[in-house]
């Protein structure tokens, strides 16, 4: 070496560098014959790059689990080694989604095809709900343009199936906002994509349900009302789906035996997105924010519903209702659902004790927040994101009554609103909402 040349980094030093943490397996897995035969100059070419991910060590492994899986299939082979060598935008998005979930990272091992979605750059967001919820019905052999869908599919294949459908659009959408250059300014359309992605799994679950049983359920109209961020259309990448069934008897069934093909079909619809199959379940599907919670009634028909809500609901109740709608099932019944709660939500202002009740149940949150975590849970603690909600809700409860330009189960939109309206100050809502989205982005992200 010339005297005074800058001599090369190592190849630890580099990946030190790029923020690997086990640099000693790192050099192991860069020189894995999976990996080499896809890329030989794997080690000169990938170190950089993989500081540009959330988890160097994970994406390097995700990856070499990858280039294992794909040895046998030359396509996605092909694919795989273009995409490292002669895509940027392509790799880029590929090593997001590897360095951020390990969870995709094994859907991509499991179904190399999956691949392709990674790499196309067609944006995650902005798809109509139809069209998704149209994908996944057809993935498990149901038509879409009937008003009831049944699946040509049963047992574990058809659940299978559509859990795959679920996952493959979710790479598509997390591809997008992990490689976004304003994740901030895209939260709210990520998280409205992965709403519209799982009213559309219930859509299919659904269907599913209908096939199991003799006569597909013809003799109840079933809706299911999305509630809390599923209602909102502010869904997270890992969180519970909330959920209300509304149920009405059909060509004279009798209303009992209509509600027990009700019960059937949504206990049908929650094991196909959360018990054990091939593929991993997505998430469970809670029904405790029905009437009576637990211990009333999966399934109600719009007359016991109504009757709950006007004699025994409490003040929180319609506060959770703010955000129904409906997201899978009888469209029109929906509907009905949402039309029927709506002037009790924008009335539950008027009832005794309002205020201080909403309040109570706040204080009675924030108490369940272990001591330790107080100052660092972004969710439930003191200035986190339900208290960023509630601050929002409660002024939508009193104002909403007399101003519909404020009713909205978005957040953000509903803030926006409330500013508008001179309800809270322009400055404080701009600072409010970046906040949130801050909060909402970092809960995205761990």
């Amino acid at each position: 070496m010339p005297f005074g040349a800058a001599r090369e980094p190592s190849l630890s030093l580099r990946l030190t560098r790029a923020g690997v943490r086990d640099t000693a397996r790192a050099e192991r897995l860069l020189a894995s014959p999976a990996l080499v035969a896809l890329l030989p100059d794997a080690a000169s070419r990938l170190p950089d790059h993989l500081g540009d991910t959330a988890d160097p060590d994970l994406a390097l492994l995700s990856l070499v689990t990858l280039a294992e899986a794909v040895a046998d299939d030359p396509r996605s082979a092909a694919g795989l080694a273009q995409a490292l060598v002669g895509d940027e935008v392509a790799r880029t998005r590929l090593l997001a989604v590897l360095g951020a979930s390990s969870a995709l990272g094994n859907v991509l091992a499991a179904h190399p095809h999956a691949l392709a979605v990674v790499l196309d750059p067609e944006p995650g967001t902005g798809v109509s709900v139809d069209v998704v919820r149209a994908e996944l019905l057809r993935a498990v052999g149901a038509d879409p343009d009937s008003p009831v869908p049944v699946a040509g599919m049963q047992g574990s294949a058809g659940v299978d199936a559509m859990r795959l459908a679920y996952r493959t659009r979710l790479l598509r959408i997390a591809a997008s906002d992990l490689t976004s250059v304003e994740p901030l300014t895209r939260l709210p359309a990520t998280a409205a994509a992965l709403a519209d992605l799982a009213a559309a799994a219930l859509e299919a679950s659904l269907a599913l349900a209908r096939a199991d049983l003799p006569d597909h359920g013809r003799g109840v109209r079933l809706s299911v009302i999305g509630m809390g961020k599923a209602g909102g259309r502010e869904l997270n990448y890992v969180s519970d789906v909330d959920v209300i069934y509304v149920a009405e008897p059909v060509d004279g069934t009798d209303e009992d035996a209509a509600l027990a093909i009700g019960a059937r079909l949504a206990a049908g619809l929650a094991r196909a997105c959360s018990t054990a199959s091939g593929e991993p379940a997505l998430w469970p599907v809670d029904a405790a924010l029905r009437p009576e919670g637990k211990n009333g009634p999966l399934v109600r028909t719009l007359a016991s519903h109504r009757a709950y809500y006007e004699r025994w609901a409490s003040t929180w109740e319609f506060q959770a209702l703010l955000k129904a709608r409906p997201l899978a099932g009888d469209v029109g019944l929906g509907r009905a659902y949402v039309q029927m709660v709506q002037p009790m939500v924008w009335a539950a202002v008027g009832r005794e004790n309002f205020v201080e009740d909403a309040q109570a149940m706040r204080r009675r949150v924030e108490q369940n927040v272990p001591r330790a975590e107080a100052d660092r849970q972004i969710k439930l603690g003191v200035g986190g994101l339900r208290d960023v909600e509630f601050t929002v809700q409660l002024l939508q409860l009193v104002h909403g009554r007399a101003d519909e330009s404020i009713r909205s189960g978005s957040t953000l939109t509903a803030l926006a609103a409330l500013a508008a309206g001179g309800y809270v100050g322009r400055d404080h809502a701009a600072q409010l909402a970046v906040c949130y989205r801050f909060l909402r982005l970092v809960e995205h992200r761990v």
